[in-house]
């Protein structure tokens, strides 16, 4: 019998790889009911059928004896496109999966380090605010003392406010950005890297609403949470004045790279804050469809993503300072070097530069 075996990380690896129990059993030549009862706690595997199941996974051995609990997927797990969607269960298994294995990579990560934090991250409950998520948006701009005007880099905001923002693929699924925040952890923000650099600023203003504003669940924490991005990323009285004359599709791709947000994003703020009337904003979106951008706006008008810098500066100073190789890291977070390479896009054992807000 192995000692410490977490039978949950039984699951978390079968589901990482997208498999069933039927076809897990199948690979490591066990059977179902047996696979079924070391999932659920009631048996532990010897040592022979461990090493079956770590090599059919592609998981060490270690991954499974690791002591940590697993987390569930918050409700505000939300499609793209703002718009409910449906995501397939096997595809939110592993997102669930990944998540959770990450979130024991970066608890092992932040054993070595002392994160400083620059920015307060404001608790204002929506409820105490008449359900305003725009005096919110209001707050939380002041609160951190941002200038007016377009906002130049969010993600390096929620990065000096302390939290972890990372790029994940999602396995192709259609789901904006995911946060978890944990005991004794930093809130971690998942967002799939496959968005244009617009959407992922607006999902990133999303999660940073509902970090500041819902502590409970509520039927309308999403709409609050749009209504959140929206005015923090394009704030009434500072973009008021860029839709003064006539609002057309061409004034209004000028005006993406200025907010750093979508052509969508700025005719429902224009209609929000009253400078476009209903018939104005039922042309433009008429002409939206007619151009069909609806889904992708023209690649000629995008700008550069925002790049997470604390989670490259953390491997950094783990791989350079600390003196650890790619692969004593691999052994460390109890994953394989291929897959660590894979998620943190380690090249040799180097990473870009960061802003260094780490100390050993």
């Amino acid at each position: 019998m192995h000692p410490r075996f977490n039978h949950d990380l039984l699951v978390i690896g079968r589901q990482a790889r997208g498999l069933s129990q039927v076809a897990l059993a199948r690979s490591a030549d066990v059977t179902q009911g047996h696979l079924s009862k070391m999932e659920n706690g009631l048996s532990e595997p010897s040592e022979e059928v461990l090493k079956r199941l770590a090599d059919t996974l592609d998981f060490p051995e270690s991954f499974f004896s690791q002591p940590d609990r697993v987390y569930g997927l918050p409700v505000s797990v939300h499609p793209m496109h703002r718009k409910k969607a449906q995501v397939g269960q096997r595809a939110l298994e592993r997102i669930h999966a990944e998540l959770n294995i990450r979130l024991m990579h970066f608890k092992r990560l932040l054993q070595a380090i002392e994160l400083t934090t620059e920015l307060p991250m404001p608790q204002l409950d929506i409820d105490e605010y008449d359900e305003d998520a725009e005096k919110i948006a209001e707050l939380v701009r002041r609160t951190w003392l941002l200038p007016r005007g377009p906002l130049q880099n969010l993600t390096e905001c929620l990065e000096r406010a302390g939290s972890l923002v990372v790029w994940c693929d999602f396995s192709g699924a259609a789901i904006d950005a995911v946060t978890l925040s944990v005991p004794a952890m930093p809130p971690c923000v998942f967002l799939n890297r496959d968005q244009p650099a617009d959407r992922m600023r607006f999902s990133l203003a999303h999660e940073l609403g509902h970090m500041v504003m819902h502590r409970i669940p509520t039927s309308e924490m999403e709409l609050q949470a749009n209504e959140f991005a929206a005015a923090f990323l394009m704030p009434a009285e500072d973009i008021r004045g860029s839709f003064r004359g006539r609002v057309t599709l061409p004034r209004l791709a000028s005006l993406k790279r200025v907010w750093r947000v979508s052509i969508q994003s700025l005719v429902m703020r224009a209609k929000a804050i009253g400078a476009i009337s209903a018939n104005q904003s039922r042309y433009l979106w008429q002409q939206i469809s007619l151009k069909k951008i609806r889904f992708r706006e023209p690649p000629e008008l995008d700008f550069a993503h925002e790049e997470p810098r604390l989670l490259p500066t953390i491997l950094k100073l783990h791989l350079e300072q600390l003196g650890y190789s790619v692969a004593e890291l691999a052994t460390a977070l109890h994953t394989q070097e291929p897959e660590l390479r894979r998620m943190y896009g380690l090249l040799g054992n180097s990473l870009q530069d960061g802003h260094l807000r780490v100390v050993s």
